[in-house]
């Protein structure tokens, strides 16, 4: 019913909660590089560590996440898990070493998996029962707008003031987040815990076998993404182009944001493969675009192509992963999509790092362009198997980018 209120409170607080903590995330990924190699003096290989670390954080904890939400307390992991993201943001301004700023990493990845679990179910929770479908798609945005907004504040922070003035704004972003997450009393239907069952463990209580195949794909997509996301700062700085990184996550974040609903129409009245082919290819393009820029003209046109290639991929292959897979098992399927990705972009950073120091930034990016092509092969015969439809209506509300 369209007179339930959908913007409660309740949802604002941890919508704007998720905002916050994705914000300080963007932003440390954006920053952290240049950290690194300026302050700390690692390199190439070591600045990819401070994302890889994080990933292996989150990837520990994100597949016990949802069963610990529903086993506890929620209001408790809200408090707890959002006081921790405080505690953590306090200890990057007494980072003055690469293995402690490792640590912190490390400590952050576990706690953002179980924040942005618990912000999100909350969430879901506290929607009306016949909006819930709107609902998520909004909440959805406030994670695209963290993705446009962070590395630009994060950037224009480091270029104007200093790194130390970076990790006081972090600390306040955590500040927020606490407040917009704990201000609003939840009522107990929806923080009490389910009843304990006695149950053997089995890994498909976290896993969804069924969803496996698209997260294999979803991870290739984000191993290739990884090299935009760490190391477009040192990219553009090697290319005397570091004024304008900002704007080039600001363009590719909002290209996202304005293509996604057009992207998601085409999905649903067509069918998959007419916007994950296109998109491959645009991905593809763009990688090889991004490789050959010279000037802030070709830096904003390849953040524009990969937005559209990358912003449909990702929410894409989340669907059909949920499709797949039992329509009870919905919630595993998505944990299994996101622990996929959690696993590639900490490799991607990783391995295309040591990638980096070997050939450089430009044949880096080139060396992913192909290897998206081999992910477009590997969907291809997959998808044929599978003989993958379109579910209806499904893709809008994906609700990660």
């Amino acid at each position: 019913m369209k007179n339930q209120p959908l913007w409660t409170q309740e949802f604002l607080g941890m919508s704007f909660s998720n905002f916050f903590q994705y914000m300080a995330h963007y932003s440390l990924i954006a920053t952290l590089p240049v950290f690194i190699m300026e302050n700390l003096q690692g390199d190439e290989w070591q600045a990819g560590l401070a994302m890889t670390f994080f990933q292996i954080g989150a990837v520990i904890c994100r597949p016990f996440a949802g069963k610990w939400i529903d086993s506890y307390n929620k209001r408790k992991m809200a408090f707890f898990s959002l006081g921790m993201f405080l505690i953590i943001s306090i200890l990057y301004l007494l980072a003055n070493n690469l293995p402690f700023l490792l640590g912190i990493r490390l400590l952050h990845g576990a706690v953002f998996a179980i924040g942005t679990t618990t912000a999100a179910t909350l969430a879901v929770l506290v929607l009306p029962t016949q909006r819930k479908g709107e609902g998520i798609g909004y909440f959805a945005v406030f994670s695209n707008l963290a993705m446009v907004v962070g590395p630009f504040c994060g950037l224009l922070i480091i270029s104007q003031y200093n790194f130390f003035a970076l990790y006081c704004g972090i600390v306040f972003l955590a500040i927020l987040a606490f407040w917009c997450g704990n201000r609003k009393k939840l009522s107990d239907a929806i923080i009490q815990p389910l009843p304990k069952k006695n149950s053997t463990f089995k890994i498909t209580n976290f896993i969804e076998p069924k969803a496996l195949s698209m997260a294999l794909i979803g991870g290739f997509v984000f191993f290739a993404y990884a090299g935009v996301l760490v190391f477009i700062p040192l990219y553009t700085k090697m290319l005397h182009l570091s004024a304008y990184t900002s704007i080039f996550f600001a363009v590719f974040a909002s290209v996202i944001v304005l293509t996604r609903p057009i992207i998601g129409k085409i999905f649903d009245r067509i069918g998959a493969n007419a916007v994950i082919y296109p998109c491959f290819f645009f991905f593809f393009a763009g990688l090889l675009y991004l490789s050959r820029i010279e000037d802030l003209k070709t830096l904003l046109i390849a953040g524009a192509i990969i937005g559209i290639g990358f912003g449909g991929l990702s929410p894409a292959f989340q669907t059909l992963a949920i499709q797949n897979s039992p329509r009870a098992r919905a919630g595993v399927a998505t944990a299994t999509y996101f622990f996929a990705l959690d696993v590639s972009v900490g490799l991607g950073s990783f391995f295309l790092s040591l990638t980096a120091v070997q050939i450089g930034y430009r044949c880096m990016y080139i060396a992913t362009a192909v290897l998206l092509i081999f992910t477009m092969i590997l969907y291809y015969l997959l998808s044929r198997k599978k003989n993958i439809k379109s579910p209806v209506h499904s893709y809008q509300h994906s609700s990660q980018s």
